[in-house]
């Protein structure tokens, strides 16, 4: 397999997952989600991610997940899913699942928390390409991770059978470059920080764009095309909103997931609600000053 074996692109919302009074995943608020977004433009979802909040849910959430991503899809655009496990076991397990589950493709991360050499990270992936049969989106997000894959161990993850694209996630845009040139003729690239430099990496190339943003904002979506289509004034405009955006929701005691839910919350769309532990909702200044700096960005 390489890029042409799939037909992913355009913007694919990595989309939350919401949790009912009793802790359990609300099917209909991500129903309701996952309409509202291919609606607007979205070409797909990719659920069980880190705005998915993977690493709170038991292998069974994560199959049930799995299961109600493809019915709430059903069949109107791509749908990947996150797989990623610390060991190559819990990977393949996960896989399997959501193969059954009728994915088109799987989001794996490298291992997290425990500091590895690209031959382990490599190594890794070596096994799961073995045992799996979907196509694999690498998914580099060092920032949660901890382990990143580098343009050069991206060259060698791209060498795997299944590896058919990658979500450029670390944030720095010479990363997301490099990595750009060093992979694109196998891989389609995805930039994961649209909200920050979707635009410039759309217009150099970049097959489309998995973020949080679209969950609370539709421009995150626009932005692609805007991009694509060579709408520059328009384009300059959303990601002046989107980097705004990404601000706000990073500071003043604001950390992303929670700040999403809350959003989500905000404007009266579904898929919010509060994260899970560790994660905790936001409240007081953190709350008001989010509420005050969406309504002066124009989106609440």
């Amino acid at each position: 397999m390489d890029r042409n074996s799939v037909a992913w692109s355009g913007p694919m919302p990595a989309v939350t997952t919401p949790f009912d009074a009793s802790g359990r995943i609300d099917a209909a608020a991500f129903t309701g989600n996952v309409e509202r977004l291919l609606a607007a433009g979205a070409t797909g979802i990719v659920a069980c991610g880190c705005t998915g909040e993977f690493w709170s849910l038991s292998p069974a959430e994560r199959s049930e997940l799995y299961r109600l991503a493809v019915r709430a899809v059903a069949g109107r655009g791509t749908v990947i899913l996150g797989t990623g496990a610390i060991s190559a076991a819990d990977t393949i397990a996960h896989s399997a699942a959501a193969k059954e589950a009728g994915a088109d493709g799987l989001l794996i991360l490298p291992p997290y928390f425990v500091k590895l050499s690209d031959d382990e990270i490599f190594a890794h992936y070596v096994a799961v390409d073995r045992a799996v049969s979907l196509p694999v989106m690498l998914y580099n997000i060092p920032g949660n991770a901890v382990n990143a894959i580098s343009p050069a161990l991206a060259v060698r993850l791209a060498a795997l059978d299944k590896v058919v694209a990658i979500k450029e996630s670390s944030g720095d845009f010479n990363n997301f470059h490099a990595t750009m040139i060093a992979v694109q003729h196998r891989l389609r690239v995805f930039c994961g920080p649209s909200s920050v430099f979707g635009v410039p990496a759309v217009a150099l190339g970049a097959d489309g764009t998995v973020d949080c943003f679209p969950n609370v904002w539709n421009g995150c979506l626009d932005l692609y095309y805007a991009a694509r289509d060579g709408r520059t004034a328009e384009a300059a405009k959303l990601q002046d909103t989107g980097r705004r955006l990404t601000e706000l929701f990073t500071t003043g005691g604001r950390t992303l997931y929670p700040a999403t839910k809350a959003a989500m919350d905000m404007l009266g769309w579904p898929g919010g609600g509060v994260p899970r532990p560790p994660l905790q909702p936001l409240g007081g200044a953190a709350l008001a000053g989010l509420r005050e700096g969406m309504q002066a960005l124009g989106v609440l």
